[in-house]
């Protein structure tokens, strides 16, 4: 499997315009634009860093995954996804090798990308998702 690039960190948070404060006005990072991703129950900010960016997750739902996260491990880094250049290989490839996967197909992520994610179990406890993008 080739891993062309950490693609993004996502980083859960109980407040999208209270974070973006530190980011934006202490960093100095640039906004570039929220999504509401229904299916996830979240709402993402995109802050491009390099050829990298933080996501700053947000969710939409008191139910939802990112929600969830939040009550069992407070805000902070939820998952680190590695771009790939074909997902649905990708996924083949880590299944062979004995990886078990939270996503066996992909799904809509945000910016348009298709994501799968690994189970932390297979991953030394870290939520890893994979990310192919046009």
């Amino acid at each position: 499997m080739k891993v062309l690039k950490v693609d993004h960190i996502g980083v859960a948070v109980k407040s999208l315009d209270e974070t973006l404060k530190f980011y934006q006005d202490m960093l100095g990072l640039e906004l570039h634009g929220t999504e509401v991703v229904d299916e996830q129950k979240v709402k993402v900010a995109f802050l491009p860093v390099g050829d990298t960016e933080v996501e700053l997750l947000e969710s939409t739902d008191p139910e939802g995954p990112i929600a969830k996260f939040i009550e069992k491990k407070g805000e902070g880094i939820q998952h680190i996804a590695f771009r790939v250049p074909n997902i649905e290989e990708a996924i083949a490839e880590l299944m062979g090798k004995g990886v078990k996967m939270i996503d066996e197909k992909p799904r809509y992520g945000a910016g348009g990308a298709k994501i799968a994610f690994c189970h932390p179990k297979s991953t030394n406890g870290v939520l890893v998702e994979l990310s192919e993008r046009e």
